[in-house]
């Protein structure tokens, strides 16, 4: 590892957080393979943050995310849970076992054909069960993905993707996948519904335990380690999952940052009460919990609202986008995630995940909300003042947190990142990076009226092929978080917890719903008013 890189350890627990770390993990990969772009800045994003060195037991040298994953079983199709970079584990039975061996196979899932020729494209997998990695010329990134007979990079189709492991095209290492078996991915019975059951898993010690050793892996190794990121899905059991997570890096880990993302699929559906009940209770636990535990919390969703009101998802003028389809939804919210996370993986930069979490969570307010332009709209030889004046002083974002229109709300503090934009652009703020999001297959078909390099074009026909894209996103401490946190009670309040005695014998107790209450209206009393204002 590179000395000198301040290590974040990822920990994706969920399976929209799944999704949205694989259109995550398949940018960073993509951007490995440019560092040396004559068109970007190398060395503007260190690498070495979220990414660790290794070698395979042929001596191939990996590079792999710092990364725990925790999904339910029958969650990752035909990925194998130990990966296909190291030795597969019946392998090492048989090394170190000379008897007899009795095989039993579980049938396998169809990869999904995109992955097909993704594998194919970059190595080969052995008659003895070994996957033998081709070289990469850089050493780090993956090389583009063909095939012989089709010369154009390939996009899975919607139709064709299950779960998120269906067009993740990055190998992991053996410890980073941790399965839940004792819930079920798909079906109706034995779901990871509820808070309780969450927080629960955890508290079992075959769970604690794994990922106790997973973190002690990542975390001696690491020479800079300044914290930890979780994208943790908050509509389901998953977010007990993330607070009893965040309790013990707290515990364990204390003076480390802790940047949580809470993140929600597309809008309610009528009709679907018993659901959306649920991601009303789980959103507003998870929540509280995480920010009792965490350096920072901020929701990412592409709906209107937190609480049980259905609000259309949000619109962004230069994307065509299904609010229906995780593929679409997650893609955008990682995109967003890999700008307003430059702070900390700047190679330059002092911010670390402690410094950028106390800029922004002063006086109680550690819940910020995000916003992004995607793509930013800069017109070919544009400056960007002149681009910023199109927004005619509306805030040239489109809110991402499902906290309503930042227009009228009072701003506390923020920090604000602008990214593929040329040198000739440039005028003097901070986090202004050369470097574009990448939004290379498997990235989803979205973009209309734009240039290969994102930059805004008439009468660009929609679903031209995008390369890269420039993005501004921004986190921002702003009253309007004092409205939803205080509508989320609200809706607390009209429940008769009576009707939902399923979510109560999960391991809720009649007393916490009342304690959350009471620190849900504290919390959205921090974001009333205040004289310290960033306009």
């Amino acid at each position: 590892m590179a000395g000198g890189a301040r290590e974040v350890l990822t920990l994706q627990l969920g399976h929209f957080a799944g999704f949205v770390g694989a259109h995550w993990w398949n940018q960073q990969d993509a951007a490995l393979g440019r560092a040396t772009d004559a068109k970007e800045s190398p060395g503007e994003l260190c690498p070495d943050v979220l990414y660790r060195t290794g070698r395979t037991l042929h001596g191939q040298d990996t590079y792999t995310p710092r990364l725990i994953l925790m999904d339910l079983k029958g969650s990752l199709s035909s990925l194998k849970e130990e990966g296909g970079l190291y030795r597969d584990k019946q392998l090492d039975a048989a090394i170190a076992w000379q008897g007899k061996l009795t095989t039993h196979k579980e049938e396998l899932c169809p990869k999904n054909p995109y992955l097909q020729d993704f594998l194919s494209a970059e190595g080969v997998l052995s008659s003895d069960g070994v996957w033998r990695v081709k070289s990469i010329p850089n050493g780090k990134g993956s090389p583009p993905l063909t095939t012989a007979t089709t010369p154009k990079p390939l996009i899975p189709t919607e139709a064709s993707i299950r779960v998120w492991s269906d067009f993740l095209r990055v190998h992991l290492h053996p410890r980073s996948i941790c399965m839940i078996q004792k819930y079920n991915h798909d079906g109706e019975a034995g779901r990871l519904e509820a808070f309780g059951q969450g927080e629960s898993v955890l508290k079992e010690p075959k769970y604690q335990e794994e990922l106790e050793d997973r973190l002690h892996f990542y975390v001696e190794e690491c020479d800079y380690l300044q914290g930890f990121q979780i994208l943790c899905d908050l509509h389901d059991g998953f977010s007990g999952v993330g607070a009893k997570a965040a309790e013990l890096l707290q515990d364990e880990y204390s003076g480390r940052g802790i940047i949580t993302w809470g993140l929600l699929p597309g809008p309610y559906h009528r009709g679907e009460a018993q659901r959306n009940i649920y991601r009303l209770l789980n959103t507003a636990f998870g929540l509280m919990h995480l920010t009792t535990h965490s350096s920072l919390v901020c929701p990412l969703s592409l709906g209107g609202s937190l609480g049980l009101r259905p609000e259309p998802p949000v619109n962004f003028p230069y994307l065509h986008y299904d609010a229906t389809l995780p593929f679409h939804c997650s893609a955008i919210l990682a995109t967003a995630l890999d700008t307003v996370t430059v702070p900390y993986r700047l190679c330059s930069s002092p911010v670390s995940m402690v410094h950028l979490a106390d800029m922004l969570s002063f006086c109680g307010k550690k819940v910020v909300t995000a916003g992004a332009t995607i793509p930013f709209p800069l017109a070919p030889g544009q400056s960007l003042p002149d681009s910023l004046m199109q927004f005619g002083g509306a805030t040239p974002w489109t809110p991402l947190s499902a906290c309503g229109e930042p227009s009228g709300t009072r701003c506390f503090a923020q920090s604000v990142v602008l990214r593929g934009i040329d040198r000739a652009c440039h005028t003097s703020s901070s986090h202004l990076l050369l470097t574009p999001c990448r939004v290379a297959p498997p990235y989803p078909h979205l973009f209309s009226s734009c240039s290969p390099q994102g930059m805004a074009l008439d009468g660009s026909p929609k679903g031209a092929a995008v390369e890269t894209i420039p993005v501004f996103g921004a986190l921002c401490s702003s009253s309007s978080l004092h409205q939803t946190l205080e509508a989320l009670a609200r809706d607390l309040t009209k429940l008769d917890l009576r009707r939902w005695a399923s979510f109560m014998d999960a391991g809720v107790e009649h007393d916490d719903v009342a304690e959350l209450l009471q620190e849900l209206q504290s919390l959205a009393q921090c974001y009333q008013g205040g004289d310290s204002l960033v306009e």
